[in-house]
């Protein structure tokens, strides 16, 4: 099959390698001259040291990189996702579109492929997620993923592109449960990194994921998805990753917060790095509050971030909670 993957950070690269080594044709589109620059001249990611990437063409040009393809691939921050998916409209022929972005926009407060579905005016439409570091997918160790959509022809696509004897999905029509599960664990994965960060043990993270399972099952059916969800790849199996993992920045900006580090230390971390959770944080608050939704864990979640509130909160919550 003809793919292309829009966007070049570190999981679109990963992805890249499982697509080539499953023998698609893969194009790998950026808005930036110097990323593809780099990649062409180094055939690997600044992001993925060490991974080599062999046979992908690479494209600055939105036009060429979309036409006669099979299969389009989100892959850009989810901040861009408006952007560039307003960029498409004019080269977009009802290509199957598979996201990968996670998490929910700011202003709006919608979800991925909300966007992508305005902006295209498609139902052939799909999101993939699941536990999976960058490097692990790149290192071809054994993952499983989540693939919700509505359109049986487009996850038949996609499974066919990706699935091997190392990358498993795991297919679902629950495209609401699926995404908002991708952004909230990011979320939860704050609050672990706070309890670790004050040295509490995994017997109390489990406490904190236990409940939020729960949580995350209401919020689900609340949305008028399948509550369902929350124990596929998608949920519990990406919450665990991310939730207690030192590689989930999520994670350690918790940490950072629980260990009492300064405001200059916890301002560097987030100028330097990308917290999806930090931003998915006020849209899930605002989803909460147009909806009428009770999780109470959210609130105190934003108010030891955002108002300094002690993080001994956190444990009071989860000790006295009904």
């Amino acid at each position: 099959m003809k793919i292309t993957i829009l966007g070049a950070g570190a999981y679109a690269t990963a992805l890249a390698t499982v697509l080539t080594e499953n023998k698609n044709e893969v194009t790998m589109w950026s808005a930036f001259q110097d990323e593809i620059d780099y990649l062409k001249k180094n055939n690997e990611s600044p992001r993925l040291k060490g991974i080599k990437l062999e046979n992908i063409n690479y494209e600055t040009d939105l036009k060429k990189s979309m036409k006669n393809k099979d299969l389009l691939i989100i892959a850009t921050p989810t901040g861009a996702v408006d952007e560039v998916t307003n960029k498409m409209k004019q080269y977009y022929t009802n290509t199957p579109i598979c996201a990968i972005s996670k998490g929910i926009e700011q202003e709006t407060c919608l979800f991925v492929c909300d966007i992508i579905k305005n902006n295209l005016n498609t139902d052939k439409m799909s999101v993939m997620s699941g536990p999976s570091f960058a490097i692990d997918v790149a290192n071809k160790v054994p993952v499983g993923l989540t693939l919700a959509s509505n359109c049986e022809e487009t996850s038949n696509i996609i499974y066919k592109a990706f699935s091997n004897n190392h990358f498993r999905l795991e297919k679902t029509n629950d495209i609401i449960g699926t995404e908002m599960c991708g952004a909230i664990k990011n979320v939860i994965a704050i609050a672990s990194g706070i309890l670790n960060g004050m040295g509490y043990p995994e017997s109390t993270t489990s406490m904190l994921l236990t409940e939020s399972l729960n949580d995350i099952k209401g919020l689900i059916k609340d949305l008028n998805g399948n509550g369902n969800t929350a124990y596929t790849f998608a949920g519990i199996g990406d919450l665990l990753l991310t939730a207690t993992s030192a590689k989930s920045r999520n994670f350690s900006f918790g940490n950072l917060i629980g260990k009492g580090a300064s405001k200059e230390e916890i301002n560097d971390y987030i100028k330097t790095t990308t917290i999806e959770g930090l931003y998915t944080l006020n849209s899930i608050k605002q989803i909460l509050e147009d909806k009428k939704i009770q999780m109470p864990i959210i609130n105190i979640i934003d108010d030891i971030v955002y108002s300094g509130k002690n993080p001994q909160t956190l444990i009071d919550y989860m000790i006295k909670r009904p």
